[in-house]
């Protein structure tokens, strides 16, 4: 006969592996969401380990094989472990949960992401997302966002333990206030045990304040500190390939955003990219994936946002993302500053020629179109540029030089011809 355990429901729902985790009392935190789960699992991670041995997933290894696989690993010095249940279809989050079933969950937001795979509705995202709330720890910890519209479709009724939402906009248990984003990143304040506290984050983008408040959330209710929870936030590890910048020379900022994409991660990236101090912005966005019946909307959608953005020049890669290029048309972006292409070559050639001084550029696309290429072709170009750049401003010097030398006469004529070349050249 199988021992009780206070809050664990048997048959289907938890399965033997998850019974003697759950024995252990170990804390199980699971991040899902349609945007931001890999960020605010680094950052619950981040701030827990300031006191506590943990397992965390790995990058965004979140399937369901690779919870299986974490559950094996949990040792008797782990205090918690923070996973992320990735989704692709009605019963994943379930069969996450039977693996580990989690003691706190976090749904950072419901969106548009795989929509195509869950009936072409948000309402079946909310639905395969609410399988979080059915099958963790009934008594357990939800942490939900107060600000998101699309959340109150999930289901919560049934759920019988603490629930607690964090926002920005709206009222929340963790709310918020004085956001300011700078190039270290971005600030703001939350009210904790009676104080207004400061906190920073040391990435781009506003939207990651939610993601922060999530990590604020769980780890204030599993008692730590204001300034453990500080120091953790403020070291955490930014996900490789999401909203990375780059400096390069003549004041040409690289954005790397080119891990995943859906209609709401890349308006976020638009976001951050009006936000640069360049005179010129340049956006470079893929085709989304497993948008469905909604492929077309939600391109579009994209496309007429980018266009009240401020961009210089929009670029767009992919046949789906044609329907991005039509919709800041529609939106009245001039179509003589929209370019779209079908491979990366030609987007690399096109570039090059349209960069030059004082440009942020940002690279957003999913992970399938392998748009990290574009990024480092982008370092290497204009690192490139550079370099020849250097080599004719040498000339130049050492045309001067000669025309200086005793016994010759000045060369007025070569050193205008050099000058010209360093100015076309910059």
């Amino acid at each position: 006969m199988r021992p009780f355990l206070p809050g664990i429901r048997y048959g289907k729902d938890i399965g033997k592996r998850g019974i003697r985790i759950a024995k252990r009392k170990l804390h199980v935190i699971a991040v899902t969401g349609s945007a931001g789960k890999t960020t605010t699992k680094e950052m619950i991670a981040s701030i827990l380990r300031t006191r506590w041995k943990i397992l965390k997933t790995y990058s965004n290894h979140n399937s369901v094989s690779a919870t299986r696989r974490y559950a094996k690993q949990i040792r008797s010095h782990h205090r918690a472990a923070v996973m992320e249940y990735g989704m692709m279809g009605f019963g994943i989050i379930r069969a996450h949960c039977k693996a580990m079933q989690p003691t706190v969950g976090i749904i950072t937001n419901v969106g548009t992401a795989h929509i195509g795979k869950l009936g072409n509705r948000v309402q079946g995202i909310a639905k395969a997302k609410s399988e979080m709330i059915r099958y963790m720890k009934p008594t357990g910890l939800l942490v939900l966002n107060a600000d998101d519209a699309n959340s109150k479709l999930l289901w919560t009724k049934g759920f019988k333990g603490t629930r607690v939402t964090v926002g920005v906009r709206k009222r929340a248990d963790y709310r918020a206030r004085q956001v300011k984003t700078t190039r270290q990143g971005v600030s703001f304040r939350v009210r904790l045990n009676g104080k207004d506290t400061g906190f920073r984050i040391p990435c781009l983008g506003a939207h990651n304040v939610y993601n922060a408040l999530n990590a604020i959330a769980v780890s204030h209710r599993l008692g730590f500190s204001t300034g453990h929870i500080r120091r953790g936030l403020a070291r955490y590890p930014i996900p490789y390939r999401r909203l990375v910048r780059t400096e390069r020379p003549n004041r040409i900022t690289i954005i790397d955003d080119t891990f995943s994409s859906n209609p709401n991660a890349t308006k976020a990236a638009l976001d951050v990219l009006s936000t640069i101090g360049r005179k010129n912005r340049i956006a470079v966005i893929g085709y989304m994936k497993d948008l469905g019946k909604y492929a077309v909307k939600g391109h579009k959608d994209v496309g007429r946002y980018a266009a009240s953005k401020g961009l210089s020049h929009l670029f767009t890669i992919g046949k789906l993302a044609l329907h991005i290029a039509q919709g800041a048309k529609e939106a009245g972006f001039p179509a003589a500053r929209i370019h779209s292409y079908q491979t990366r070559p030609a987007l690399h050639r096109a570039l090059a020629k349209t960069i030059g001084p004082n440009t942020a550029v940002l690279v957003k696309g999913t992970h399938l179109l392998k748009l990290e290429r574009t990024v480092a072709f982008l370092k290497r170009h204009l690192s490139a540029k550079r370099a020849r750049l250097a080599k004719v401003k040498h000339d130049v010097k050492a045309e001067v030089k000669d025309a200086k030398s005793p016994g010759q006469s000045p060369q007025q004529g070569t050193l205008s011809a050099g000058t010209e070349t360093v100015e076309s050249a910059l």
